[in-house]
């Protein structure tokens, strides 16, 4: 169970990393091929969209696997 729950934690936090380093500081996805958004604030659409709430889930899953974590291991169960 330890191992399942470990492994959890370093695949989802690795997935929120990469997920949080593609939005790029507010640029989109566009500065990743070299464009500029100019410093106009647009709103999220197709991608950019999904990807944000990607961030939002990955963030959620890897909060409740941490509390688990803490709360299985204060309880010496795992």
């Amino acid at each position: 169970m330890r191992n399942f729950l470990d492994g959890s934690l370093i695949i989802t936090a690795i997935a929120l990393v990469v997920s949080i380093v593609l939005q790029s500081k507010g640029a989109g996805l566009g500065g990743l091929t070299g464009s500029d958004a100019g410093g106009v604030f647009t709103a999220r659409r197709g991608i950019e969209k999904t990807l944000f709430w990607v961030t939002i889930i990955f963030s959620v899953i890897f909060f409740i696997l941490a509390i688990t974590a803490v709360l299985l291991s204060a309880h010496n169960i795992i």
